[in-house]
């Protein structure tokens, strides 16, 4: 074999194991997006639970009588500033 096809050859060796690791990293890129895409789904349901639980809450805010009002709105500040919070760590996440 000639010099030329040696270094032919071991070019061709070397780019075929960049190749290798690329489609190995392509396939990591493609569980880490269903993976991914799992947690975005998963956060996002805590988040509706989160806004029903406010919701709620407003409603027995709503209802709420003078005597039990500003427990009531303690504890919807607490609820409303959870959902808040959650809302703004999860976006900061995406």
């Amino acid at each position: 074999m000639s010099k030329r096809d040696d270094y032919i050859e071991k070019m061709k060796l070397q780019l075929d194991e960049v190749n290798a690791k690329i489609t190995s990293l392509e396939a990591k890129g493609q569980r880490a997006k269903a993976d991914a895409a799992d947690k975005y789904e998963e956060e996002m349901e805590k988040l509706r639970q989160q806004s029903q639980l406010a919701l709620t809450k407003l409603d027995e805010l709503k209802a709420a009588g003078e005597d039990s009002w500003d427990a009531m709105v303690a504890e919807m500040e607490k609820i409303r500033d959870a959902f808040v919070h959650s809302f703004k760590y999860f976006k900061s996440q995406i």
